[in-house]
């Protein structure tokens, strides 16, 4: 029987490239694979469903989830990352510790950013700082069809060509959550600071407390293959596996690297992690998922709390006898 062809859109890292190059293949697939940047593969998507597979932001998956998603998700988590050092503030703004923050206005790229998701229920959950509270400024438009704001929330797109991070010093807001920081961002920009100036140190300790390691990317399916295919949840997760374990295994060559103290690097992440800190399974992300899904309801992106059997596919829930 002719393998099953279908379009998968994800991004190039480590923990993909030997799929997105064909070194891996799927059981029984076919895959055409479009490797394009976050910005542009999420507007595809959620403006036409253009993808057959789609790696796609947490926020916007839970968003849609919540409001009857025509896709479902396999435990593939390909974008992780913390967010504490992804905070800023304005000098002027009276902020010096996080739970300054209630009251403000914070500048987000879009109320479902997975960053800002996460800040939030953070900033909530362990600071005291009511969601409802902070005073919401975005620059892109949403990605989750037929939403609309909850009443309590105070949410304001700025004009056209207005980026958050750039009225930022102006101190037209007093704050930001932006999904990378770089050194223009902190170093070059006066009047501007890290909420959380040691946050390696904040985010080291966070994970050792709670064993959370932030998911901000999910890979979704659509149920009308779902449906007919059952088992190609299976072989996609078994694919994007191998890869990924071929991947971690490419880059842990220090020789492959420019940096002076990459070595050192690995080996201080292997001794906070262990050697699987990318599990591609439900059971060992359940603490994440389960957070996450508490934070999507505190903060408007979802109306209820998601359980983990409304995120996975059939398919994929049975095999975990979730």
């Amino acid at each position: 029987m002719a393998p099953l062809r279908l379009i998968l859109s994800c991004n190039e890292y480590d923990r993909t490239r030997f799929l997105v190059d064909g070194t891996v293949k799927a059981e029984g697939i076919d895959l055409e694979i479009l490797s394009l940047p976050s910005e542009e593969r999420h507007r595809r998507f959620s403006r036409d469903l253009e993808f057959d597979v789609c790696e796609l932001q947490m926020g916007v998956f839970l968003g849609w989830i919540g409001r009857g998603a025509p896709f479902s998700a396999i435990p593939v988590f390909p974008h992780r990352k913390f967010c504490h050092g992804n905070v800023l503030v304005h000098a002027a703004s009276g902020i010096h510790k996080p739970e300054d923050l209630a009251g403000k206005v914070i500048g987000m790229r879009a109320h479902f950013n997975p960053v800002s998701l996460w800040m939030r229920g953070v900033l909530q959950e362990e600071h005291g700082v009511p969601a409802r509270s902070l005073r919401i400024r975005t620059n892109q438009q949403e990605q989750v069809p037929g939403w609309q704001p909850p009443e309590w929330m105070e949410i304001v797109r700025l004009p056209k060509g207005q980026k958050i991070e750039d009225v930022l010093p102006s101190g037209a807001i007093d704050a930001c959550m932006l999904p990378e920081i770089s050194s223009k961002h902190v170093r070059h920009t006066p009047g501007v600071r890290r909420l959380w100036p040691n946050f390696r140190e904040v985010e080291k300790e966070y994970y050792l407390r709670t064993k959370i390691f932030p998911i901000r990317h999910v890979v979704v399916v659509k149920n009308s293959i779902l449906e007919r295919h059952p088992w190609v949840a299976r072989s996609l997760v078994e694919a994007f596996t191998q890869a990924k374990e071929i991947g971690i295994k490419h880059v842990s060559d220090t020789r492959r690297s420019f940096l002076a103290w990459y070595g050192a690097e690995l080996e201080e992440e292997r001794e906070l992690f262990g050697e699987n800190a990318w599990p591609y399974n439900i059971m060992d992300n359940r603490v994440v998922l389960e957070t996450l899904a508490r934070y999507a309801e505190m903060v408007g992106v979802t109306d209820r709390k998601l359980e983990i059997k409304d995120m996975f596919a059939e398919s994929v829930l049975a095999d975990e006898n979730v």
